[in-house]
């Protein structure tokens, strides 16, 4: 269903559930049209909860959410940090989000003899709900603007000390926020580019654990030639639960379970943590994306898939512990596949430059030329971009002990400096986090990771050529093969509990150590920090001050009508159920039970889940399963709950249609669409298919 940022080993690309795209439907994609850069039209728009455009909502619908309403709603919004949305949906602690946003968790906590992402997970009491590894969720108790002290940091600096003044500020804004690390969390966050920075303050549970999740066969119902389409029948859902010293948390702020079917033309609201959109770049950054990242992401992922699917093949063990791997990587191809061909669509392409240059027409020259800034940073950009990208962006590629190893590295290097001068990710405020990712127990696979880590060595070298300084300091005299498996055979990183001594030991630990990971990132970290330095004063900062500009114009020229592109933050949108026409046809706005049964063939990927399978006699099936909405929504607003006028939860977003695709750059009101798994099939599965009595007296509330 969505792209989505996802933790450990998926951290090198942004994972796509369930998208994916037809030669017949390519069409339709590239001839939405987007409007990047001017006001937000129709049911566009991810705004936050500061500034969600009442006025313009009440003009349309004839309603609009008060103040009381939006801050119970926000209440009980949840972020979860492997990069989904969710929602408190219980007085005890109770989320709802997708089954696709436990995925990772259920592999985890899966073993040789249970496989809890195939077969599904049911505690039957709390006693047996399962911790979560780096799970943790967090809800936004207050915003505050804090744009002045930034922008007053930065003052006229320019280059590296741009980045270094804006950093400081940040860290130093975090730091005052939040001085209980145990229970809050605060982070400043990035709008318009560089126009506004926010202090988003979250109350965090850092123990969440699993309730409930169905069969991935009833999850992912369809594979991937139902994936980013419509109809779907996929009951894409799963609870959590968040703990608090050992017992489920209070959250009396949560939303009310609806289990009823949605109705056609009825508002909707989608609330959730959109990931990235990239709508309001300029025509350079979109020839950066065009013709380097897209392009480069696309053929890398395409070839690891290969490699990881070969390399799978060989047992069933290996199958098991490679399929949320290949699940997203396989999802992320597709969507950078996607992109890539929305960008080479001349009409698409043609309707950004046109919003550019209005753009540019109504700034008038006021804000003096941050496209032509922009231009002169991206030259420096294509210069520094194969190396940024292999050394220090993209390093390790998705090997999760390398990824250990390098953050265990530069934690204990940047908490030797005051907590101003660190690098992001390493300042106070996000410490606590990155110890529990670093510490938790997470299973790893030595076959899988010296596949990625040779992966990523291999193509380094083929990229950077084996004359380059840097490649020849990675691999000495080894192959990328013979190093990654002396690496990766000689480290004892997978323990936990070697972790937590090399967390907490610091810089003498680090050096004291004799894993091989470890000394591997020693030796090669000067390097790429001097990568960032170059791209932190070459580009970061000229794009910021630029971005600044930008920003300024479109307020000048759009007003309230201007949105914020997508920051993995708290956001709003707001629409209505409803199909569209596909090539002169309409789409329904729903399916029902009925229609999984049509569709199944028996043969992968239409085979029925054995329990759907077992109790068809038993079930309505005129109930609503899979529905769509006009909302506005991007990759990690997978999980987000649909919300009804009344406040209910009547869904949650999983996907969205294939129109949706170019959302990264734009959205078209006539056609994207928000993919929605309804209450009604939860309450349905939850009764009948998977039972689980205790949940559904829970969501009563008796």
């Amino acid at each position: 269903p969505l792209p989505k940022p996802r933790r450990g080993r998926k951290a090198a690309v942004t994972i796509l559930h369930g998208e994916c795209l037809t030669l017949r439907n390519l069409t339709a994609v590239s001839l939405a049209t987007l409007l990047a850069a001017g006001p937000a039209l129709a049911d566009e728009g991810m705004w936050t909860f500061d500034a969600f455009p009442a006025a313009r909502m009440q003009a349309a619908y004839g309603w609009a959410p008060d103040q009381a309403w939006l801050n119970r709603v926000q209440a009980a919004a949840v972020r979860l940090t492997g990069g989904c949305s969710a929602s408190f949906v219980s007085g005890e602690g109770l989320i709802l989000t997708n089954h696709h946003c436990v995925a990772q968790c259920a592999q985890d906590l899966s073993s040789n003899d249970k496989n809890y992402l195939n077969d599904g997970f049911i505690a039957e009491d709390r006693t047996r709900e399962r911790t979560c590894p780096g799970q943790q969720a967090e809800v936004v108790t207050s915003i505050t603007d804090v744009t002045p002290r930034v922008t007053q940091a930065i003052g006229s600096r320019s280059g590296e000390a741009l980045t270094k003044a804006r950093d400081a500020a940040i860290a130093t804004i975090e730091a005052e926020g939040c001085t209980d690390q145990a229970t809050t969390r605060c982070q400043v966050v990035t709008l318009y580019g560089g126009g506004q920075y926010k202090l988003y303050r979250y109350r965090k549970y850092s123990d969440v654990r699993l309730v409930w999740a169905p069969e991935f066969a009833a999850a992912f119902f369809g594979g991937d030639p139902d994936n980013f389409n419509f109809p779907r029948f996929n009951l894409d859902a799963s609870f959590l639960r968040a703990y608090e010293n050992g017992k489920p948390a209070a959250t009396p702020q949560h939303l009310r379970w609806n289990p009823r079917a949605p109705v056609e033309g009825e508002a909707t609201f989608v609330v959730g943590n959109p990931g990235r959109t990239q709508r309001l770049l300029t025509q350079d950054q979109l020839a950066v994306q065009r013709e380097l990242i897209l392009p480069l992401t696309v053929t890398l992922l395409s070839e690891y898939r290969g490699r990881l699917i070969a390399a799978s093949e060989q047992s069933a063990d290996r199958r098991r512990e490679a399929a949320d791997t290949l699940f997203g990587i396989e999802n992320s191809y597709k969507v950078y596949w996607g992109q890539a061909r929305a960008l080479d669509d001349s009409r698409f392409a043609a309707q950004l430059a046109q919003n550019e240059t209005a753009l540019k027409a109504k700034a008038g020259g006021r804000v003096g030329d941050p496209w032509g800034d922009v231009a002169r940073a991206d030259t420096d950009y294509r210069d520094l971009f194969l190396d940024y990208y292999f050394l220090e962006q993209r390093a390790g590629w998705q090997s999760q002990l390398y990824s250990y190893a390098r953050r265990l590295v530069r934690a204990a290097m940047e908490r030797e400096k005051p907590n101003a001068d660190r690098l992001s990710g390493y300042t106070d405020s996000a410490l606590p986090l990155l110890e529990k990712q670093l510490t938790d127990p997470v299973p790893t696979y030595p076959w899988l990771e010296r596949m990625t880590l040779s992966f990523w060595l291999s193509k380094t070298r083929e990229y950077l050529t084996a004359d380059n300084a840097q490649v020849k300091a990675l691999l000495g005299r080894e192959s990328p093969e013979t190093l990654s498996a002396r690496l990766i055979d000689g480290t004892t990183l997978a323990d936990p509990a070697v972790r937590r001594r090399l967390f907490t030991g610091g810089m003498a630990a680090i050096r004291a150590s004799k894993d091989p990971l470890i000394q591997f990132v020693l030796r090669n970290e000067a390097a790429a920090r001097a990568l960032r330095t170059s791209y932190a004063e070459k580009v970061d900062a000229p794009i910021t001050a630029a971005q600044a500009k930008l920003a300024q114009a479109r307020f000048a020229a759009y007003g309230a009508g201007n949105y914020p592109d997508a920051t993995f933050t708290l956001r709003i949108s707001y629409g209505k159920v409803a199909g569209w026409t596909e090539r002169g046809a309409p789409v329904p706005y729903r399916t029902t039970v009925a229609g999984l049964y049509d569709r199944a063939t028996g043969e992968e990927p239409f085979v029925l889940a054995k329990a759907y399978a077992a109790k068809k006699d038993q079930l309505d099936l005129t109930t609503t399963f899979d529905f769509v909405t006009t909302n506005d929504i991007i990759g990690g607003n997978s999980g987000s709950p649909v919300i009804a006028r009344d406040g209910s939860v009547i869904g949650a977003a999983f996907d969205g249609n294939i129109h949706s695709l170019g959302g990264n750059f734009g959205y078209d009101p006539a056609l994207n669409r928000t993919v929605v798994v309804s209450t009604a099939a939860v309450q349905q599965a939850l009764t009948t298919v998977y039972p689980a009595p205790g949940l559904v007296r829970e969501l009563a509330a008796r």
